[in-house]
This record gives C-alpha cells, sequence and structure tokens, in this order.
C-alpha cells in the first residue's frame, strides 16, 4: 500500500524550492501518494509540468495556513493532518502546522513531520524577526528533522532557533546536471531571438523583491550596447524592473520572456549569468548555470561564492553595491577567454559536487530516519 506524505508549502508557485519538492516527488516514484497543499491559495504552478506517473492532489477544503495561531485554529489544522504517513513542511508560511504538530500530535495521533527552510523575504534578510525567532524554537519542538540547503541557514537554525545539532540536516541542492549544457536554438524563448552578434547576461528568477532585478538592470547599464539582458521568470515585479530599465536608457536591451518551464533548454543561450538578490542561501539557478558552462556574477550572498569554482569567486561582488556587481559583470564581458575558462570549470564542479541523485539519496535518508524505517518509500 502506498503511503501517503502531506505537503504543506508557504508557495508552490514556481520556485527553487518548489521545483526540487517536485523532482524528488517524481523521483520517489509511484510507493507514495502525495496531497499538496499552498498557503497562498491557487499557488500552484510548480506542479504543472509534474510527470503524470506522480500521484498527487490539491485539495480545495484543507483548512488554511494563513491566520491566528489561536488553539482551536491550530487543532483545527491538526486535525487535518491526521491520516498520512509523513508531513513535509516548507518555510515559515507553513509555520503553523509546524506548531498544531507540536501541541495536537498525541491528542491526534499525527505521523513525524520534518521542516524545510529555504531562506528569507526582503524583510528578514540581514536580521530575522525576534517574534518568528520564538515562534520557530517553540513550533519545532517535536519535529523529526529540519532541512536547510546552506551553511548560513545551518548556523541559523543552530543559534537563533536553538535547534539541537541531530535535528539540522543540511542537504545541499541538486539537478540532474548530464541534462546541461546543451546548445540552445536561437528562438528557443518565447518572442525573443537571440541575433548574430549579441551577447546575453541572462538570469531565472521569480520577479520578487528579494531578488532585487532592478539593480541587475542598472548594473549592466554601461555595457557595449550589444550585450543583452535576459530575465526568464514571471512574478509581481515586472513593472518596476520596466521603469528601472526606462530610467537607465536600456529599456531596448532589457527583456522578460516569462516563465520558462526546463530551463536546460535556454541556458545555452546566456555569456554570462548574473544574480542580484538581497538575500540567497543555495540558489538552484547557479548550480544550473554552472552545468551549463557559464561564469557567473553575482553580490556575495548566501553559499553562492562557495558554490562556484576557485576562479569564478573573483567575480562576486560586495553584497548590496550595484556599482561593484556593474564592475564584475564588465570584467566578464571584456574578457571571451576567461569566461569559457571559468564556465568550463563551474561545469565540472556541478557535475562533481552539486548532482541531484546525491540530494535524492539524503532526502530518501533523512525522510527514512523520521520513518524509523530502513528505506523511504
Amino acid at each position: 500500500m502506498a503511503k501517503k506524505v502531506l505537503h504543506l508549502h508557504s508557495s508552490f508557485d514556481v520556485g527553487g524550492k518548489e521545483m526540487r519538492s517536485v523532482r524528488l516527488m517524481e523521483a520517489f516514484g509511484r510507493k507514495l501518494e502525495h496531497t499538496v497543499v499552498s498557503a497562498e491559495p491557487g499557488a500552484l504552478s510548480a506542479g504543472h509540468g509534474m510527470k503524470k506517473s506522480v500521484q498527487v492532489r490539491y485539495p480545495v477544503h484543507f483548512p488554511s495556513l494563513k491566520g491566528k495561531p489561536t488553539p482551536g485554529r491550530l487543532q483545527k489544522l491538526a486535525k487535518a493532518m491526521a491520516g498520512f504517513d509523513l508531513i513535509l513542511t516548507y518555510n515559515f508560511g507553513a509555520m503553523d502546522a509546524v506548531m498544531a504538530h507540536t501541541l495536537f500530535a498525541d491528542l491526534h495521533s499525527l505521523p513525524p513531520l520534518v521542516h524545510h527552510e529555504d531562506g528569507f523575504d526582503t524583510d528578514e534578510t540581514k536580521k530575522r524577526k525576534w517574534t518568528r525567532n520564538w515562534y520557530r524554537r517553540i513550533a519545532l519542538g517535536r519535529a523529526s528533522g529540519l532541512v536547510v540547503p546552506s551553511t548560513g541557514l545551518e548556523q541559523i537554525a543552530k543559534t537563533e532557533w536553538q535547534q539541537p545539532a541531530w535535528r539540522v540536516q543540511r542537504i545541499v541542492n541538486g539537478i540532474d546536471t548530464a541534462r546541461y549544457g546543451r546548445k540552445a536554438k536561437a528562438d528557443a524563448l518565447p518572442g525573443l531571438v537571440k541575433r548574430e552578434g549579441e551577447r546575453w547576461i541572462g538570469t531565472l528568477a521569480g520577479l520578487r523583491k528579494v531578488k532585487n532585478l532592478p539593480r541587475l538592470v542598472e548594473a549592466m547599464k554601461d555595457l557595449p550596447e550589444f550585450w543583452q539582458l535576459v530575465i526568464v521568470g514571471e512574478g509581481s515585479e515586472r513593472d518596476e524592473i520596466r521603469a528601472a530599465a526606462d530610467r537607465f536608457g536600456v529599456s531596448d536591451r532589457v527583456h522578460m520572456p516569462g516563465f520558462v518551464e526546463d530551463p536546460a533548454t535556454v541556458l545555452g543561450l546566456f555569456d554570462i549569468y548574473a544574480l542580484s538578490s538581497d538575500s540567497e542561501q543555495f540558489p538552484l539557478s547557479v548550480v544550473e548555470a554552472m552545468a551549463s558552462g557559464l561564469p557567473v556574477a553575482s553580490p556575495d550572498v548566501g553559499d553562492v561564492k562557495a558554490m562556484l569554482a576557485k576562479s569564478n569567486r573573483d567575480y562576486v561582488s560586495v553584497p548590496g553595491d550595484t556599482k561593484h556587481l556593474g564592475e564584475m559583470l564588465a570584467a566578464l564581458a571584456e574578457d571571451e577567454a576567461a569566461r569559457a575558462a571559468i564556465g568550463e570549470a563551474n561545469r565540472q564542479r556541478a557535475r562533481d559536487r552539486y548532482d541531484e541523485q546525491a540530494m535524492i539519496d539524503d532526502y530518501r535518508a533523512m525522510y527514512a530516519r523520521a520513518l524509523k524505517v530502513p528505506r523511504f518509500p
């Protein structure tokens, strides 16, 4: 009989943690039945391209993950979590469910819970809110595991959230590296064609404030005309990015073709991969860029610098310094040989250290420990 897994997400729209969750569901195969709930109603786009072999449902009437954490509401959440074999929660948006589990697990015979934290929005990039720290400390009291992808989050979990070392597990994000590095068609992006002589700075990102994409627009504005900026993704900050392009006089060189289901089909169009985020932890898009043989320009956020090949680390800028990021982009733009050499070093590092099989094995072992079984699923 298939085990039943409940996934409670802060959002299940397309993003790094969501696509990792989808990949794990696919890798674990038919032995599991998945139920996915999003704290943001209707935010379920990450599941649109999921393999049809995955048994998954999206219940309409599951209690909301948002609201005041009153005892009555938390107990209602706990009742809804009964009947599953494993509960997986993701980010602070699902923390009320974690609290409900800690308070009412015995009353409702709830299964083990493993929580996942992947980073913060703009309001907590520099300093975490003390109220949320306290809430996490209490809510995680009965969790069987806490998974984080970066060394920074691992440290925060052990200090600010006061979690015991046995509960915290760092599992780095991985991808199927063999699928990346292919030559892309000039018209692989919808409504956009790479013309002869053009060079592209590219990024894959949800158009959210924490990604600070107007900063990237400003950082590339002084590059030669043949350098274009291509931002692949969707989100609420589209108008702000467009306004920045107008303000800096590069509107004809900034392109936002929208969301792309398979990044491996378009990354080959880029000559430089860039980030401009205020906060990251272990961004999956950087691994994808590395596996595609690209040099990376990025602020020194999260584990990005440590992720990159040694030769690429000289192109990591001071966090929040737009001018310095622009200098890093200019240095890479001016040196084609360096771009090629760095890209190849990144490709080899991605294959050696960030292939998805190791990630899948680590998650499989983590969930098996939570269930106290020799193998999961």
